[in-house]
């Protein structure tokens, strides 16, 4: 008999613990081994229950989700996705995913979710997910905060704008890019355009936050904004990002309603307008997208990167760019900034 998903739930109203609990519980591959009312009880009900996963809401007395985040990545990792009103908040779903969080589920109607039964499927499906994940290759992310530092050409360069590197990447994603980008260098003759799953909804205030703590210049992606040399723009999974030129043949971004397949969208429209200088990499996540447009990639002889399976939460979005052999280059998470660096900056 297999064994069933041991789940610990974390929220602080009583009701929506019940709720909660009762149906996950109804997914005969789940049981619900304890529950807490704040971040601190959660601590300590991991140790005593060793769950596979937690909910955890954010707003919470005696110890909120992200100061309770900080004390599990560190005394007893565990794959934790947030079920919170406040996942809404994109500073704080900024600061959840550089502490190593899994996933966001808003909680269906805010605070009192008297309907959360509407999004029971959702719940119950990214839990399972989120305990597939190649958890040890999560990790908080030490930042320094540029917003207190010098902000001057050292920044953000100058640099022509010879490349675009284009990223993609689903499930696990965002916690793979803030570490990228903390540490590529922002003086490379390119801008980089990042789709990843993100929620519409927060990506202004989530975009801001990181700005603040990587050397790119970071921006939401928006309709017609002619790309510029160090800067970062990043749109989610629900958008069509297509690279085109303007009138006065400068690269643009066109910024759409959803797309099928975003990645192969966004790898595609890059070829065709950047060609040979063309850098694509694909991350973490799960799915199929991504491969077609690496093979047009290809085709105008860019550079097509796949993070390493090994060094990937999750490995299946990888896993099939390889086995469709559209990958140039396959390297750890580790190496990714060198082998971006090596490209761009080669004679």
């Amino acid at each position: 008999m297999e064994e069933k998903l041991k789940v610990l739930v974390v929220d602080d109203a009583s009701f929506m613990i019940k709720a909660v609990s009762e149906f996950l519980e109804s997914d005969p591959g789940i049981e619900v081994v304890g529950s807490a009312k704040n971040g601190l009880e959660g601590i300590e009900k991991i140790k005593e229950l060793h769950p596979d996963v937690i909910t955890l809401d954010i707003d919470m007395p005696v110890m909120d989700g992200i100061s309770a985040m900080r004390h599990i990545m560190i005394e007893s990792p565990v794959p934790v996705v947030v079920l919170s009103s406040l996942s809404g908040d994109g500073s704080i779903t900024f600061e959840a995913l550089r502490l190593g969080v899994v996933d966001f589920v808003p909680k269906p109607s805010g605070a009192i979710s008297a309907d959360i039964n509407s999004s029971k499927q959702q719940i119950i499906d990214r839990l399972k997910i989120a305990h597939s994940v190649n958890f040890e290759n999560i990790r908080r992310v030490k930042l320094s905060n540029w917003d207190v530092k010098e902000i001057s050409a050292d920044r953000y360069g100058y640099q022509p704008l010879d490349f675009l590197l284009a990223l993609g990447t689903t499930l696990g994603g965002p916690n793979t890019i803030i570490r990228l980008l903390a540490h590529l260098s922002p003086n490379l003759p390119a801008a980089a355009v990042v789709v990843q799953e993100i929620s519409p909804k927060i990506l202004s205030a989530f975009v801001k936050k990181f700005d603040e703590f990587v050397p790119w210049k970071v921006e939401a992606a928006a309709d017609n904004v002619v790309l510029e040399q160090g800067t970062c723009y990043i749109s989610s999974l629900e958008n069509s990002i297509t690279v085109q030129t303007n009138p006065h043949g400068e690269p643009c971004l066109k910024v759409g309603n959803g797309d099928a397949r975003p990645l192969d969208q966004l790898f595609s429209s890059a070829a065709e307008i950047f060609r040979q200088n063309t850098v694509g990499v694909l991350l973490t996540g799960i799915g199929d997208d991504g491969a077609d447009g690496f093979t047009r990639i290809r085709e105008k002889s860019g550079v097509t990167i796949a993070q390493h399976n090994n060094s990937c939460v999750y490995p299946n979005l990888i896993q099939n760019a390889i086995k469709r052999r559209t990958v140039d280059i396959v390297v750890d998470e580790n190496k990714l900034c060198e082998q971006i660096e090596a490209i761009m900056m080669r004679p």
